[in-house]
């Protein structure tokens, strides 16, 4: 299929290799444009703007934020405006159940059709297309977009035709992520401080009562203190568990981890954490123990 791309950061080139893997014929923005040099010289074309990379029968952003998303799509040569007839707008980011709504209703009132799929995975797991990919959408589009989907994740997961529903479950499995790096990171403090061999515990731990995928690629990282360079990097883990904390007040559900989740993020970036991973929330609790 021909696909454009906009955002290539650690997410988005990765997802970028799968696609050209896969044999779609890609065009790629991003606003350093020297970002794209490497996918350029595998195959793919560069856009100048974000209208560029939407004549295709897709368009994939893959963006910090919600500012940024918003800048892409209703801004000067957006996405709004410029998708192709028939086309696809695919929202990859981690956004607010609230943009994702607008979206929706934005695009259906343009004619448009947009399909959200949020992503599991680190940087490396989207390179070698392996990423759980969560979509939402009207059952036409997300139809169409299945093999391009299919290009960068190893399994689809489908959440209704809700576009928003998609944002809801990213938002929910982050928060469970960051709760579990917090649990790891008190756990290791505990041990550490106690003088007990924090690496058995968690070579114990990940191979018995929590033998998964987070813990047994957390865990290593704060026994390590191996905090850079971030894979999932702690603005935007803040970002992310204020968007969960903001979609429980919005439906009235307390999420008081998210909270604490929050503010440890907070005091990691107060201490000059901007360019940690999510793992250095182990630097706070060994900190906070004295450490």
């Amino acid at each position: 299929m021909n696909v454009g791309l906009i955002g290539l950061g650690l997410m988005g080139h990765g997802m970028a290799e799968s696609l050209l893997r896969g044999g779609h014929e890609l065009t790629v923005y991003n606003r350093t444009a020297s970002k794209a040099d490497a996918l350029v010289a595998k195959g793919a074309r560069l856009a100048k703007t974000p209208a560029d990379a939407c004549r295709g029968d897709v368009v994939i952003t893959m963006v910090a934020d919600d500012g940024a998303l918003e800048e892409v799509t209703f801004g000067a040569h957006g996405i709004l405006e410029n998708l192709s007839a028939g086309a696809v707008h695919v929202s990859a980011s981690t956004i607010s159940v609230a943009l994702a709504d607008r979206l929706t209703e934005e695009h259906s009132k343009a004619g448009k059709h947009f399909v959200s799929a949020p992503v599991f995975g680190r940087p490396q797991v989207a390179a070698a297309g392996q990423l759980n990919i969560l979509v939402a959408g009207a059952a036409e589009p997300v139809k169409r977009v299945m093999p391009v989907l299919e290009s960068m994740g190893q399994k689809v997961w489908p959440f209704g035709d809700r576009p928003s529903a998609a944002n809801l479950v990213k938002l929910s499995g982050n928060f469970m992520i960051f709760a579990a790096v917090e649990a790891l990171a008190e756990s290791i403090a505990l041990l550490r401080k106690g003088g007990v061999d924090e690496h058995a515990f968690v070579d114990l731990m990940t191979n018995t009562l929590f033998a998964a995928p987070i813990y047994k690629g957390y865990a290593p990282l704060i026994t390590k203190q191996q905090y850079q360079p971030p894979g999932f990097a702690a603005p935007l883990g803040l970002k992310d568990v204020r968007l969960a904390l903001t979609a429980g007040e919005s439906l009235k559900v307390p999420l008081p981890l998210g909270s604490l989740v929050r503010d440890k993020f907070l005091a990691l970036l107060a201490r000059g954490g901007e360019g940690d991973d999510i793992a250095a929330l182990g630097k706070i609790a060994a900190e906070q123990a004295g450490m």
